[in-house]
């Protein structure tokens, strides 16, 4: 797959003095709720109108979306305000309606995206589109599925790519509904650089709260857009009400963010050492992570010495420890003095963790 500059000249068409947004409601709900949104996004930085026609539930018995009536919607939708109009396809059948209702941006969703079957069924029906086609990430953290399906629109013919990061769906419990696990943007982003990356912070995120926080992190990593789900009632949404702002609230968010501008005359170099921090943000961000976990199970190592009458220190488990950390270290380019240093620190946390838990009162 050669993405070249021609694969992100839809992009550049805008002519944007600011990253692309893509917003609006995550359902398409009824003809005046559209309408409404659309007004209110019409003269902001929003240039393409987002709503779901078919949602796609992880269990039965949801709100799956008001089907073929919602494209007429869109349709007047983009009459009235001149704004493009984009919505998620599953099916030839959806991609084939979609096109006749003249919406202009179609998306592939993380559901569809780890089926490579379905994705091929819609670069088949899209082949020779002009229509811009974007593919969020599978729900799974597997890069190569996610480039599998941009490869099968791009060997359909399809000239206008891109793609969307929403996350990643874990069983472990964190503050993301979906983890963002930037790293595999960024490769993807390394591998492709015309290609064009817009962030998701609605659904990584799952809360309206944290929206400012992931967008920003996303335009320090360089990503072209993101893309925002906004009701003009939220709390009341047919669906994902947690995570969709108001029209007015995502107009602040656009004031708050910023974006990075160049501080000298090397734009390769500057664009280059931003990635390379934002890297470093998501690593310790990461790290401090790992280490809240690890003193969570030293905390539970506790309550078990304590119920058993165990002494904290255990001498002979703390040298073996330290003895392949240094070994593993090595292995890494560390050196030995770093990670005494470090597990020291962490075996002395670990023990006032389980010192605490010891020495409650019950």
């Amino acid at each position: 797959m050669n993405i070249t500059q021609e694969n992100r000249q839809w992009l550049d068409d805008f002519k944007l003095s600011h990253p692309l947004v893509i917003a609006g409601p995550c359902s398409a709900e009824t003809e005046e709720q559209v309408l409404k949104i659309a007004r209110e996004l019409k003269d902001s930085d929003v240039s393409v109108f987002r709503a779901g026609i078919w949602k796609p539930r992880t269990r039965p018995g949801g709100f799956e979306g008001v089907g073929e009536i919602g494209l007429k919607w869109l349709q007047k939708a983009k009459a009235e305000t001149g704004l493009l109009m984009a919505t998620e396809v599953a099916n030839a059948t959806h991609v084939k309606l979609a096109i006749e209702h003249d919406i202009d941006v179609l998306w592939i969703g993380a559901r569809t995206t780890v089926n490579p079957f379905a994705v091929q069924e819609l670069a088949d029906a899209l082949a020779g589109t002009d229509k811009i086609v974007l593919v969020k990430n599978p729900v799974n953290p597997d890069l190569a599925l996610w480039i599998g399906g941009v490869e099968r629109l791009y060997n359909a013919g399809i000239k206008k790519l891109g793609v969307i990061h929403r996350g990643f769906s874990t069983y472990e419990k964190t503050k993301y509904r979906n983890i963002p696990e930037w790293q595999l943007a960024i490769e993807l982003q390394s591998r492709f650089p015309d290609l064009p990356l817009i962030c998701d912070p609605s659904h990584i995120t799952g809360r309206r709260d944290m929206i400012q926080e992931v967008s920003q992190q996303a335009l320090d990593l360089n990503y072209d857009g993101l893309i925002i789900e906004t009701h003009i009632d939220p709390d009341n949404a047919w669906s994902d009400a947690a995570q969709q702002v108001t029209p007015t609230v995502l107009k602040q968010i656009f004031e708050d963010l910023k974006v990075k501008k160049i501080s000298t005359e090397d734009d390769d170099f500057n664009t280059k050492m931003i990635k390379l921090r934002a890297n470093i943000d998501i690593a310790d961000s990461k790290l401090l992570e790992l280490l809240g976990n690890r003193m969570k199970v030293a905390e539970q190592i506790g309550a078990l010495k304590k119920e058993k009458n165990v002494a904290v220190l255990q001498n002979k488990r703390w040298n073996e420890i330290l003895g392949r950390m240094i070994l593993d270290g090595e292995e890494k380019g560390l050196s030995e003095e770093f990670i005494l240093r470090i597990f020291k620190a962490i075996h002395q946390e670990s023990i006032s963790h389980q010192e605490k838990v010891i020495n409650a009162k019950a």
